[in-house]
């Protein structure tokens, strides 16, 4: 897998200062994406265990609130590869930080129905995360005065009580993850 760009100190993708890795690989395509480059499963660098040791020591601060996983898509099956065991490792280390991920996949009708590369990996990848934000983006819905979306078809969904519920559970916008 390759990744685009690393920010060490965003406070854009999700509430707080984070550190966040744009993954390479996308499917979507969305008309005026504001990462069209990363589109290329070839773009930027590799992602290797020297990164991984980057990433996690960048999370150690105690000012430092989350993860977030952006790109490309990080839910495209050959991202799925690495990120599951990544974010199992990054969970497992940082159990009070959040963990934020956006998609343009569906997360009923793509993620949940195994549609989308290898079920079990979309599973553990989602069980890692608290936050999922899903949809495309949809040029004709962008909205600038939504938080952490670019469009109004997006959502803002809270995985952990979603998945014991079995139904979407929507992040309150005034709530601090």
């Amino acid at each position: 897998m390759n990744y685009a760009t690393i920010k060490w100190y965003d406070v854009s993708n999700g509430p707080g200062v984070r550190v966040s890795l744009y993954v390479s690989g996308c499917r979507n395509h969305c008309k005026n994406c504001f990462n069209p480059e990363t589109w290329d499963f070839n773009y930027g660098k590799p992602f290797t265990e020297e990164v991984e040791k980057s990433i996690i020591n960048g999370l150690r601060p105690p000012y430092i609130k989350g993860f977030t996983l952006l790109g490309g898509d990080p839910f495209e099956p050959e991202n799925q590869l690495v990120l599951a065991p990544f974010l199992k490792r990054l969970r497992k280390e940082f159990p009070e930080k959040s963990f934020w991920c956006f998609t343009g996949y569906d997360y009923e009708r793509d993620l949940l129905t195994g549609k989308l590369g290898d079920a079990e990996r979309v599973e553990e990848m989602l069980e890692c995360l608290d936050v999922l934000v899903d949809g495309k983006f949809v040029e004709e819905l962008k909205d600038l005065n939504l938080r952490f979306r670019g469009s109004s078809n997006q959502r803002i969904i809270l995985l952990k009580p979603s998945l014991a519920q079995d139904k979407i559970v929507l992040w309150d916008d005034k709530a601090e993850l």
